[in-house]
């Protein structure tokens, strides 16, 4: 496993190690005395989500206020462009993203901790996504921010216009968020 630090210290890029031969490959997704000696971060994960969407389909931004969750992310098919923002009104990174493309070829996961919202938007014709998270789902904590707030400004690469639940059309504006402290 190789950790791949990104402009905000607290979202790592993880590359796993792949045995590949003309049969195929091997890799192991998560181990967790590994992920706690590479990123010093002595983890529990809880609950694990797969999702699958089409081309096009924006979900996010997501988080939970209370019982925050953090999150290491990965695509078993397909390909995304992952979108991590720290709102943590304390964080010198406060309102800063990191975006990664994810996807099942690179074999990449994105270490995402508590105080940040996620988002990702589907590249390829379909996609799976998996999460394991460090809390469980908990509805009446479940907040999401708008994915085009104009003070993130995030850089989605959009040639259309995305295809969005109702919930992230309801999405707040970060200035009217619920944020951590």
């Amino acid at each position: 496993m190789n950790i791949i630090p990104t402009k905000i210290p607290d979202v790592l890029i993880i590359e796993p190690k792949i045995f590949a031969d003309d049969r195929g490959f091997f890799f192991e997704s998560f181990n967790q005395k590994v992920f706690e000696e590479k990123t010093g971060f002595n983890l529990t994960f809880v609950q694990d989500n797969h999702s699958k969407s089409c081309k096009n389909v924006l979900r996010g931004l997501h988080y939970q206020i209370e019982h925050p969750q953090g999150k290491l992310v990965r695509v078993t098919q397909g390909k995304v462009l992952d979108i991590a923002v720290d709102i943590r009104k304390s964080s010198p990174t406060f309102k800063q993203w990191v975006a990664i493309e994810l996807d099942a070829e690179n074999k990449q996961q994105l270490w995402i901790p508590p105080g940040f919202a996620h988002g990702f938007l589907v590249l390829s014709e379909t996609t799976e996504f998996l999460y394991k998270t460090t809390d469980y789902y908990f509805p009446q904590g479940d907040r999401c921010i708008r994915w085009n707030d104009p003070d993130l400004n995030i850089n989605w690469n959009l040639k259309e216009e995305p295809i969005l639940s109702a919930k992230d059309q309801a999405g707040k504006l970060l200035k009217d968020a619920d944020l951590f402290s």
